[in-house]
């Protein structure tokens, strides 16, 4: 541009390369700026209406879902739990759990959710979720959508909007010995024999003194 407007020269731009090659000219190049990245990666990222708004009462089993992640210390590293609670039973219906927070974690709890036996269908079902990194990704924004499943979002700062999942999540940290653990593989199997004990043997008062998988079957009766 400079050849052109102020030397009155035309000059292709693959001969300039040439030249410069021919003369070992370097040029600097202003690098792309990552907070730029960063926003526009973000923007591309869903938010969801609260379309939950705190209904937990729920009757009807396997028609609304709650999701989370939770952060697991142990022997001096971390592990992250995954999980998704029916509402209406408080079954975890699915669960993975992973050394990385990385977007696989929340795919493989899609997949352990499309492969419980339990769950004849998620067609129409409602997933609801914090407004995390993970759940705003298009990536998984597509894998719901394509699973023909409805999001729903808490508001920002209001965790109470996902109290299900943070009142499992204590249970879990209060009854199950997981800083103990020295690997990973002990930790999985520990959280595996939890969910399970938690879903088939955990009564509880406030499902008639059922555990979450007798309710579920309870409430398909009488519905």
């Amino acid at each position: 541009m400079k050849l052109n407007s102020i030397k009155k020269i035309n000059m292709n731009h693959k001969k300039i390369i040439r030249i410069k090659n021919k003369y070992n000219l370097i040029t600097k190049i202003r690098r792309i700026n990552p907070y730029k990245a960063i926003m526009k990666k973000t923007a591309e990222h869903r938010m969801f209406a609260n379309i939950l708004d705190r209904k937990f009462e729920q009757q009807a089993p396997q028609k609304v879902f709650c999701t989370d992640i939770t952060y697991l210390f142990y022997n001096g590293t971390v592990a992250y739990l995954s999980a998704v609670k029916d509402i209406a039973s408080r079954e975890i219906v699915a669960w993975s759990l992973s050394k990385h927070i990385d977007m696989n974690l929340v795919f493989e709890t899609i997949k352990s959710m499309k492969s419980n036996p339990v769950i004849t269908s998620l067609k129409n079902i409602l997933i609801h979720s914090d407004q995390g990194f993970h759940y705003t990704n298009p990536d998984y924004v597509s894998q719901i959508k394509n699973s023909e499943m409805t999001q729903s979002m808490s508001r920002k700062g209001n965790c109470i909007d996902n109290s299900p999942m943070e009142t499992f999540f204590g249970h879990f940290k209060d009854e199950v010995d997981y800083k103990n653990c020295k690997i990973f593989e002990e930790l999985r199997t520990l959280t595996a024999e939890y969910i399970d004990y938690y879903n088939n043997e955990r009564q509880q008062w406030e499902l008639k003194k059922m555990t979450p998988a007798d309710y579920r079957n309870h409430l398909l009766i009488v519905m």
